[in-house]
């Protein structure tokens, strides 16, 4: 019996690695309409760089010293979440050490010149855009009907360049997405703000 549990339990692992490559294959291999494939590519090669370290860390200390509130205070919980939510991304990178799709797969293609080296689960890129615009989607309550969509938008579309690109796969964003947007909550919660920036 518990032999047929474990092999139960390998075929259903061995079959979800398989739909997760062809999907990271399917998304990799463009399959959009010749226009809508070149605005499509802009977009995700552009925003992908929403997730990345400078452009999270460096906005969010701007917006913090520079806002007014409840700005400035979602400024500072934007970059407390963005690196608190890193310590666990960096010990999970260095125990999976799981291989980045360009590097396992021969087809797929990452359209750029320096493709990051390190470890693909979780996604860092996904981890930083949730820690980083959940503070400000909790800033002003009477905004969130405008502020949600537009969030969304810019996560997902974060999340999904990471797959476009070559550089992730689904469940590599599934779990940075989890861990940038508890660790947002979580600070959102606590309401954590500097004694100093009233």
């Amino acid at each position: 019996m518990k032999n047929g549990w474990k092999e139960a339990a390998g075929r259903l692992r061995a079959w979800l690695v398989a739909q997760e490559k062809r999907l990271v294959l399917w998304a990799n291999g463009r399959h959009l309409e010749k226009g809508l494939k070149r605005l499509m590519g802009v977009w995700l090669r552009t925003i992908t760089h929403a997730g990345g370290a400078v452009f999270t860390l460096v906005t969010s200390l701007a917006v913090a010293l520079t806002a007014p509130a409840p700005w400035n205070e979602a400024g500072w919980q934007s970059l407390t979440a963005v690196v608190i939510s890193h310590i666990p991304v960096f010990v999970v990178k260095r125990k999976v050490r799981r291989l980045r799709p360009y590097q396992a797969l021969k087809e797929i293609v990452t359209g750029t010149k320096k493709p990051l080296t390190d470890p693909s689960f979780p996604s860092g890129h996904t981890t930083a855009i949730c820690a980083f615009v959940i503070p400000f989607l909790a800033a002003d309550a009477r905004l969130l009907p405008v502020l949600l969509p537009v969030g969304l938008v810019i996560m997902a579309s974060v999340g999904w360049s990471r797959i476009y690109l070559g550089l992730h796969y689904p469940t590599d964003v599934a779990a940075g997405a989890v861990i940038g947007t508890v660790t947002a909550l979580f600070v959102t919660s606590v309401g954590w703000m500097p004694a100093e920036f009233p």
